[in-house]
């Protein structure tokens, strides 16, 4: 999953932990809680076996103000689900999905909850890549 303020982008691995893929995206209304219900509801009848959420961190490799929301929400998370929650550094995930549209002859515009959904697509593979040990 990776944060946001008011987006979360959602991905999800295929069953051998290898590639990742764009889910969806929740979107939580201005002074609501995190969009719960529909989360749960996602990984109903799916064969998931833990969940990755982004952290997001300073260009520096500072914790942020919004480091403690997403540390807050990762343990939301896996006390309501009951799985384990892992944090993965989020920084460029976003940067890199634009360019991944604007590569592929896309327009960005009117589409942040595709950009965001694939932004978590980038942070999953990542650390997916980065538990096998992949360059």
């Amino acid at each position: 999953m990776d944060w946001g303020e008011i987006r979360f982008g959602v991905a999800r691995s295929d069953e051998t932990q290898v590639l990742a893929s764009p889910l969806t995206t929740l979107t939580r209304r201005a002074g609501k809680r995190f969009p719960m219900p529909q989360f749960l509801a996602l990984l109903e009848g799916e064969p998931v076996v833990g969940l990755v959420v982004g952290l997001p961190i300073s260009l520096e490799g500072d914790e942020t103000g919004s480091s403690a929301a997403a540390r807050s929400l990762a343990d939301l998370v896996g006390r309501r689900t009951g799985l384990p929650v892992e944090l993965a550094d989020e920084r460029f995930t976003t940067s890199i999905a634009l360019d991944a549209v604007r590569e592929m002859g896309g327009s960005t515009r009117g589409r942040k909850a595709d950009v965001d959904a694939l932004a978590a697509t980038v942070l999953l593979q990542q650390y997916l890549d980065h538990r096998r040990g992949a360059p």
